[in-house]
């Protein structure tokens, strides 16, 4: 990747308004400014443009990035700890299961306890309706809270790594390999993108993705179609603002229960399995309830459903019907892959492997949005510190 023009991004990047992103939290991408959101990309790209051209970003020189994880991750994990270390800061994983949360401790106890030296918290919480973001936002009125009573020295930022409404560093980091893709934002207006549904022979994948993208990509004039079979649907907030931001942004959010529908013409394509709002909503119950046997009905249940649909999966005749045939496959990974990781699943081996290398680009660009959100919040005045980061040009590596 040619290493950018690095004093137009910085120009670029001081044009934006994102004052408020300071000392601020980055939880659903619907939350932040058209500026803000601006920001996020510019300062990946400066981040990204920076290391290619071997100069350290390492705004700090101590302090701890805790990380969250209540569900498993690899991308996601990784670029979590790349971004913090790419800034300077050491990460700490948060095990509740060592901790005395076990025992009891409130959420607010634990919040201020691991913050002593936190600059950032990064929370994955993403399998319970109604639970992940309300979680995030507790940690963060609690170390507001200790903030302001002198308990830290600093207010640690909170990062949404996934929750059960959004998954921002993955639409985001999604989104900036389309700008990368299509050569400029203003190059993805008109363009349709179908986000669909498709087969896994597991049950219960968070609803976020789904709704990140929705939640993000129709602010940008594209034309957003989400394809799911009846009874997979989203949370009806989610699709609201989708419509909402496809009128602002002058693209246009449509749903259909035909995924020929919503490839006829795509020009990219994201098919992904995941849970219906409904299911996810008694799955929560249920746990909480400590009702086991209803959990394993509940999936039994689910995977039969799952099974009417094995058709909704991502095929060589249907990329065929994509906008000349050459649609950008995309996918948030890992990926069941029909004959590969499973029998049958969300897409063919033959389609996969050759949008391999474009995704695994499309995942690189998520330690640089991770970076960016991070940086934004922490750093006062982020154009003239880049600025001076690049006119330093403290090597990287020595030697």
């Amino acid at each position: 990747m040619a290493t950018k023009n690095i004093e137009s991004m910085i120009k670029a990047l001081s044009a934006l308004d994102c004052t408020d992103m300071y000392q601020n939290d980055f939880l659903l991408t619907w939350d932040k400014k058209a500026d803000e959101i601006g920001a996020t990309f510019v300062v990946a790209e400066l981040l990204r443009a920076l290391r290619e051209k071997g100069i350290s970003s390492r705004v700090f020189d101590s302090g701890l990035g805790i990380s969250i994880f209540r569900d498993q991750s690899t991308r996601t994990r990784f670029s979590y700890a790349s971004a913090c270390n790419l800034l300077g800061l050491a990460v700490q994983d948060f095990d509740e299961g060592k901790s005395q949360v076990a025992h009891g401790e409130t959420v607010r106890e634990t919040a201020n306890m691991i913050s002593f030296m936190a600059d950032v918290i990064g929370i994955r919480d993403d399998m319970y309706i109604g639970k992940g973001n309300a979680y995030m936002r507790e940690v963060s009125q609690a170390v507001a809270e200790g903030y302001r009573d002198g308990v830290l020295e600093q207010r640690p930022t909170l990062v949404n790594l996934q929750c059960d409404i959004d998954h921002p560093t993955q639409s985001m980091a999604d989104m900036l390999h389309l700008i990368n893709q299509f050569g400029g934002v203003e190059n993805l207006k008109g363009k349709k993108i179908a986000m669909s549904w498709a087969y896994s022979p597991s049950y219960g994948k968070p609803l976020s993705v789904p709704q990140g993208v929705v939640g993000l990509m129709t602010r940008f004039g594209m034309d957003v179609t989400l394809a799911h079979p009846e009874g997979y649907e989203i949370m009806p907030e989610v699709e609201e603002v989708a419509k909402a931001n496809a009128k602002v942004g002058g693209g246009s959010f449509t749903r259909t229960n035909s995924m020929q529908d919503a490839f006829e013409g795509a020009h990219i394509v994201y098919p992904k399995s995941w849970a219906s709002f409904s299911a996810m909503e008694k799955r929560t119950d249920l746990y909480g309830a400590d009702d086991f046997d209803g959990i394993d009905a509940l999936e039994k249940e689910l995977l039969a459903q799952n099974a009417e649909h094995k058709d909704w999966t991502c095929t060589e005749d249907l990329m065929k019907t994509t906008d000349q045939g050459k649609a950008l496959y995309m996918h948030c990974l890992p990926a069941d892959i029909t004959g590969v990781s499973c029998a049958e699943g969300e897409v063919e081996a033959s389609v996969f492997d050759r949008y391999r290398v474009p995704q695994y680009k499309e995942a690189s660009f998520k330690p640089y949005v991770i970076a960016a959100m991070i940086f934004l919040a922490k750093m006062q005045h982020p154009a003239e510190t880049l600025e001076q980061m690049a006119e330093n040009g403290m090597p990287r590596v020595f030697g």
